[in-house]
């Protein structure tokens, strides 16, 4: 969302040259994986402080399974702290907290090459129930966690609770809205981006990053391991499974593709690109089927819930075109037009738009990154200013979507989003200019953690409300995330919010909360 420098465009041609280098990665990657695998394994080692300082997560719940993840790093903002070999670890999933009744158990080995991770795809289990899951490596054992199996397929369930998030900046201020988001009765988190901020230590704030802008893969690491020993933030992965997608910042702000912000040399940027992706999955508990391969990760994919809820979760940033009339908040020219810009890439656009057409599901949701509703910034009718940087840069993209939902119809569309640090509720309308149009679903921005939006654009926002009447409600004051509870016959989504995030034990309370009711697309507001 923020500016661009201007100098930093590099031309596509030049990228498109980079093909070989791009395979070069690759072919390393795979080396160091191969290396891993032939290194001895120790099965007792000893550590200088405890191993996992950074807690335990799990995540892409399917019916039958799920991802557990820990990583071990007893010095964790120094690259972890652990020694160049590989490390036996243990894991158990049982029915009951105190891990007593285990129905599942395991062996992973930890490598240097992913920075002493583990990902352990549990399947075996069964649909729709609560599970409790622990490592154990030497001597050591690792918080408990609690997980969550999705809902069988083909199968009616009374509801579904989730909560989604996004914005974490460490320096803007702290995370007591997940403190609070672990206490939420939830069976699943989605997280929509910018977990992690890629910026060097910035004044003003309560705590600072741990180093200057972050470019190499050790960088991305300690960025991580400082996010991830927030209590907070362990708290809430400890309490629910998580489905993770990211935005720029766990790269770079307002990249596209392969073109970055910054007035970087092709290779430096993919070397930059291919590290950041290879942090996050190390970070996050995705399966082997996201490992990265050089500066790609597969990262869109699809979770269905029976038949209440089917989650498409896009990447909005890996495969982009440029930002169009060269990024900001501006009036839009023929770029922003241009049928060929995409957000997503046509690849993951078909497949999108062919899950949306065969999903049996009640309400189908795309969970995604940046703002899908028009919005006209400027409050006098002979301007317009749009954000490049949301989809309303990609006007012919977004309308592909729009089109397709007005026309082939699928079940309650409903997007969730993030990366405006702010709140709004939008109805999806065929014309965006004619409040007249059909309304064909629904969106969801929901807040910030932690990231600033900037008081002084909160009256401009507001005053632009008029000329936008399918814009139902806008704030940007206050911090937190957007609970949802799901049944056949509607979809709640209740805006908490923190009172500050200046201080550790702010409140929480419900800003405002709206429904969609089944079979009637739009958002309506429900008293106070």
């Amino acid at each position: 969302m923020e500016r661009k420098h201007l100098e930093r465009l590099l031309s596509r041609r030049n990228f498109l040259q980079g093909a070989g280098f791009l395979t070069g990665l690759a072919i390393a990657q795979t080396a160091q994986i191969a290396n891993a695998r032939t290194r001895k394994i120790n099965p007792a080692p000893s550590f200088s402080a405890y191993p996992f300082s950074l807690g335990v997560a799990s995540g892409d719940p399917l019916p039958d399974g799920v991802v557990l993840w820990t990583r071990l790093a007893p010095d964790p903002l120094n690259a972890g702290g652990m020694p160049q070999e590989n490390i036996l670890v243990e894991w158990q999933v049982a029915l009951d907290e105190n891990m007593r009744r285990v129905v599942r158990r395991g062996k992973a080995i930890a490598t240097p090459e992913f920075a002493h991770s583990v990902h352990v795809d549990v399947r075996g289990l069964q649909p729709n129930r609560w599970y409790w899951y622990q490592f154990k490596v030497g001597s050591e054992v690792s918080p408990i966690g609690r997980t969550r199996t999705a809902f069988g397929f083909n199968t009616s369930s009374q509801q579904l609770n989730f909560a989604f998030a996004n914005c974490q900046d460490w320096q803007n201020g702290y995370y007591t809205a997940y403190k609070h988001l672990a206490d939420e009765e939830l069976d699943l988190v989605v997280h929509l981006g910018d977990y992690i901020y890629e910026y060097g230590p910035e004044p003003g704030g309560p705590r600072q990053h741990n180093s200057p802008e972050i470019v190499t893969l050790e960088d991305y690491r300690n960025r991580h391991a400082l996010y991830k020993t927030d209590t907070n933030l362990q708290a809430a992965h400890a309490a629910f499974p998580w489905i993770v997608t990211w935005d720029d910042h766990e790269v770079e702000n307002n990249y596209a593709g392969l073109i970055p912000e910054e007035n970087q040399s092709q290779e430096e940027f993919v070397i930059r690109r291919a590290n950041a992706y290879q942090a996050y999955y190390e970070h996050m508990p995705l399966r082997q089927s996201s490992l990265p391969n050089g500066p790609n990760l597969l990262l869109y994919r699809r979770f269905t819930f029976g038949n209440l809820v089917e989650f498409n979760v896009l990447d909005t940033r890996q495969y982009r075109t440029d930002q169009p009339c060269d990024d900001g908040l501006k009036p839009r020219c023929a770029e922003a037009f241009d049928p060929n810009a995409t957000l997503t890439g046509s690849e993951q656009e078909q497949w999108l738009l062919q899950g949306l057409d065969k999903s049996s599901a009640r309400w189908n949701v795309i969970a995604q990154q940046v703002m899908f509703a028009e919005y006209d910034f400027d409050a006098t009718p002979e301007t317009e200013v749009f954000n490049m940087d949301q989809w309303d840069g990609y006007v012919a993209a977004r309308n592909r979507i729009i089109n397709f939902l007005d026309q082939r119809k699928p079940s309650n569309p409903v997007v969730i989003t993030g990366d405006i640090h702010s709140s709004w509720v939008h109805d999806l309308k065929v014309d965006f200019s004619n409040p007249n149009s059909a309304t064909v679903g629904t969106e969801f921005v929901g807040t910030s953690i932690s990231s600033d939006f900037p008081a002084q654009f909160i009256p401009p926002v507001q005053a632009a409300l008029r000329d936008n009447p399918h814009t139902k409600f806008f704030d940007g004051a206050f911090r937190g995330y957007v609970r949802c509870n799901i049944n056949n016959e509607r979809w709640q989504s209740d805006y908490r919010v923190v009172s500050t995030i200046r201080e550790p034990n702010a409140s929480i309370s419900t800003l405002a909360s709206f429904v969609v009711q089944n079979g009637q697309p739009g958002a309506q507001r429900l008293s106070d």
